[in-house]
């Protein structure tokens, strides 16, 4: 019977432990070196493989989610956020609220740290195994309407419904027609109890009835969005705007 490392190697990719197949060979020097026990191999050779797929999940949950950046919540200042304290935000950061399938709606206006919070929270899912989508809803809106005849559209969509935790960014910022805020609904409604949902908008759900233009529709929504959710009000400034960048300095040359 051939034992060399190749046929090992081969064995391994073929059990698909390919990242362990790779580096059986290293592993091989340690043993010898360290002199390991059969026991303390096959740990070492195990952990390893398990904490390179768990890496790996990891990379491809992050490639599904699609965020337009990444932002943790150790790089937010929460100083700049006088409406939610630190220990709210510790809460939100244990996600308890995803295990029960709460939803969460962060109004408030444009610059306010909206977005960055939701992909924070996003981030912290992901990183404890949870699959995460982040769509805005000017994105999603063509992606329901498409989803009939484009493949593509499909494969989106299907990955939005399966995942732990939906995220929509913008919500509101456009009037929909009825077939629109029609195929809206129908996403809520599958959603409802099965993932949680953050959205972020800068109007509040007394204003979405004019921007939905069926009252039946939006009281449906609002019903299944807001029956497990919390509602959390940014307030301040635009940081966008305090911490601007100018290609001038401040006190430009005066012809």
């Amino acid at each position: 019977m051939e034992y060399s490392v190749e046929s090992l190697q081969r064995q391994l990719h073929h059990l698909r432990m390919s990242e362990t197949s790779k580096e059986l060979p290293a592993f091989l020097r340690k043993a010898e070196s360290h002199s390991w026990t059969y026991q303390e191999f096959l740990h070492e050779l195990v952990s390893y493989e398990e904490k390179r797929r768990e890496e790996k999940m990891i990379e491809k949950h992050l490639k599904w989610a699609k965020f337009p950046y990444h932002k943790t919540l150790k790089e937010f200042d929460i100083k700049e956020l006088p409406s939610l304290s630190e220990r709210q935000l510790k809460q939100l950061q244990e996600l308890s609220w995803l295990e029960e399938s709460f939803n969460l709606v962060f109004l408030g206006p444009p610059g306010v740290g909206k977005t960055h919070i939701a992909i924070g929270l996003g981030l912290e899912a992901i990183y404890k195994g949870q699959r995460v989508s982040f769509v805005s809803m000017g994105e999603l809106v063509p992606l329901l309407k498409t989803e009939e005849f484009l493949r593509k559209s499909q494969l989106q969509m299907k990955r939005i419904r399966q995942s732990d935790l939906i995220i929509i960014d913008d919500l509101m910022y456009m009037a929909m027609d009825q077939n629109e805020a029609n195929l809206f609904f129908q996403l809520v409604n599958h959603l409802y109890e099965r993932s949680s949902i953050i959205l972020t908008s800068n109007k509040g759900p007394e204003a979405w009835g004019e921007l939905l233009g069926d009252q039946g529709i939006t009281t449906a929504i609002l019903d299944r969005l807001l029956h497990r959710s919390e509602v959390i009000h940014f307030e301040g400034a635009s940081h966008r705007i305090k911490y601007r960048e100018s290609l001038f300095p401040a006190k430009s040359v005066q012809n």
